[in-house]
């Protein structure tokens, strides 16, 4: 029996059902906005690294050029690029329409931080410059913390304060996709409340009263 469930819409799925990355616009100014993300996966290092670098995997179709994440690269060493492919609209095995960079890889080591510089999605069209770095630390007892912080900055022809809750929300998405395809670590769950004791009084039961035949 064929399976018409595709890989992209298991992962939508399950990233709805985790917990979303923790996210905050750490600072906006007249010149430029910083926002921050955070997960946790169950996953070591090293395999988280091995997936981060695969953004075809996880990234979301609706930030794409070409609506589809098949489409995306990346190349994690220094002058990498994270690109995209816009494909023939005639055929797809027509050669390319065209390309897109979309941000270029200025410090890999394995397993433990990518950063890139670029601006992001409609940002390409403005003044500026932006630099996403991308951490993994290790955890007590297993599993990787997966630090995302994005820092912008330049000239803009809309204000910092209305473009960076937008971008914020964009990368957390991003975050909760790569926590879900890794397997996010649950959170602590809360201890169950105490049951109260029975009282004594409530324990006892009451006694019941005799009807005697005499003083009719």
């Amino acid at each position: 029996m064929r399976c018409l469930v595709s890989f992209p819409a298991v992962l939508s799925a399950l990233a709805l059902a985790i917990v979303p990355a923790r996210a905050e616009v750490v600072e906006t100014t007249a010149l430029g906005f910083s926002v921050r993300e955070a997960t946790e996966v169950t996953a070591a290092p090293d395999e988280a690294w091995a997936v981060l670098v695969r953004p075809a995997e996880w990234w979301s179709a609706a930030h794409t050029f070409s609506g589809n994440p098949a489409n995306l690269s990346l190349d994690a060493m220094a002058a990498g690029c994270f690109c995209e492919v816009l494909p023939s609209t005639v055929s797809p095995r027509a050669a390319p329409r065209g390309s897109v960079m979309h941000m270029m890889v200025v410090y890999a080591e394995q397993g433990r931080a990518l950063r890139m510089t670029g601006a992001l999605g409609p940002m390409q069209s403005e003044g500026l410059h932006g630099a996403l770095t991308i951490t993994l630390k290790p955890l007590d007892g297993g599993g990787t913390r997966i630090g995302w912080e994005y820092v912008v900055g330049g000239y803009m022809r809309f204000a910092p304060g209305q473009i960076a809750p937008a971008v914020d929300r964009v990368l957390a998405e991003q975050a909760t996709r790569l926590a879900a395809r890794l397997g996010p670590k649950a959170p602590p769950s809360a201890p169950a409340p105490a049951k109260p004791e029975p009282s004594v009084n409530a324990a006892a039961k009451p006694m019941k009263r005799e009807t005697g035949e005499t003083g009719r």
